[in-house]
């Protein structure tokens, strides 16, 4: 495969850079230390459409493919893997609509992200992590709807978000055939969020609960038929894996760049730290992992764009090779910069605290080795 970055990639690849350097990269310390995003800095992330990356170009937004996708979220990790957790949230919530939902629904949920709006994608429950089948929150048929009961747990962009893609079950005599997917307004009465998470890593991202207390939805709310709420998720799942390694690649570049910029000015022993050969292995071994990484989450992504049969194996394959390589990659620049490293003055200790998550969510590693394992053929 052919993984050249285009011109229209590249120009896509410098606003986010500038992005970047201009608003995120200066603020990312206090946003880690305070467990806020300032709203100019939010301001900035929708009239730019970096909230709306994955509209479709039907829907108004820029149709950029799955490549171009991971592409950008690496150069958003760089700066804040909060941030680019942020707005991979508003993907991730839109791409069940994009794949099961109605035109009207497509048309409305995409208006809402262009607008500036949030998303979040509400699946987890309290019981119900890797085992996403064991949920219970129920959604009761009416002569007009539904009636939604349930709380959803660690759910990102879940205090921000004003339309929520909820999975509940509507028949739960059937079990994990009965879940169904459904596109909530926050504003509905019933709807509220329940507590706000004070996470290890990625604090720039919102967490919450979400809390459905007899909320009622219509029958319009509904994505696709009912029942056919799992494999939406694992379809979504599969689509959105690959840019969960994107952001692993651009915690782990970033980890890497940092490094280096500290061995090539730190003197030990009368020379660079970088003439050290147990540094340069160091080093060396972060280089080849980033790259192996990123290429494999590049070609995850290429087949998910070419909507290959093999696609879910290798969207797995990319999220969990990258996200290990993020935490290995961080642990090991902690540790050739030592105490500067240990230091969050070096925003070091912040790469390997965001990493570490990327290895838990949207499917813990070790699913991933298990879908790796029964899809390889």
């Amino acid at each position: 495969m052919d993984f050249t970055i285009q011109a229209e990639q590249q120009e896509l690849m410098d606003l986010v850079r500038q992005v970047v350097d201009e608003e995120i990269r200066p603020r990312a310390l206090a946003m880690d230390q305070d467990g806020e995003v300032p709203d100019e800095l939010w301001t900035v992330l929708q009239q730019t459409g970096i909230t709306a990356l994955a509209v479709p170009e039907a829907y108004g937004g820029m149709g950029l493919d799955h490549v171009t996708l991971a592409l950008l979220f690496e150069e958003l990790a760089k700066g804040c893997a909060g941030i680019a957790t942020a707005c991979a949230a508003n993907m991730l919530a839109l791409l069940p609509v994009l794949i099961g939902g109605s035109e009207e629904q497509k048309q409305a949920f995409c208006h809402n992200l262009l607008q500036g709006g949030m998303a979040a994608f509400a699946l987890t429950e309290p019981g119900a992590g890797s085992d996403a089948a064991a949920g219970t929150t129920s959604a009761v048929k009416t002569d007009s709807g539904y009636v939604l009961n349930g709380v959803k747990h660690f759910i990102t962009n879940g205090p921000l978000a004003n339309q929520v893609v909820v999975f509940a079950n509507a028949r739960k005599e059937r079990g994990v055939r009965g879940m169904t997917a459904f596109i909530v307004d926050a504003s509905l009465p019933g709807f509220s969020v329940g507590k706000v998470e004070d996470k290890m890593g990625i604090r720039a991202s919102a967490t919450s609960e979400i809390i459905l207390e007899n909320c009622e939805v219509a029958d319009s709310a509904r994505i696709g038929k009912e029942g056919r709420g799992f494999p939406l998720a694992m379809a979504t799942l599969n689509a959105s894996r690959p840019h969960v390694g994107a952001i692993s690649v651009g915690i782990a570049e970033e980890a890497l760049q940092r490094a280096l910029t500290y061995v090539h000015q730190r003197e030990q022993f009368g020379s660079k730290l970088i003439a050290l050969q147990m540094v340069q292995q160091l080093i060396a071994d972060m280089a080849m992992q980033v790259e192996a990484a990123r290429l494999l989450v590049y070609q995850a992504a290429a087949k998910t764009d070419a909507q290959e049969k093999n696609a879910g194996v290798y969207a797995a394959m990319a999220k969990c090779f990258a996200s290990d390589v993020a935490m290995k990659a961080t642990v090991d620049a902690i540790q050739v910069m030592g105490g500067m490293g240990y230091s969050r003055e070096s925003g070091v200790e912040k790469l390997a605290r965001d990493a570490k998550v990327m290895q838990i969510f949207e499917g813990s590693n070790q699913v991933q080795r298990g879908i790796i394992a029964n899809g390889i053929k």
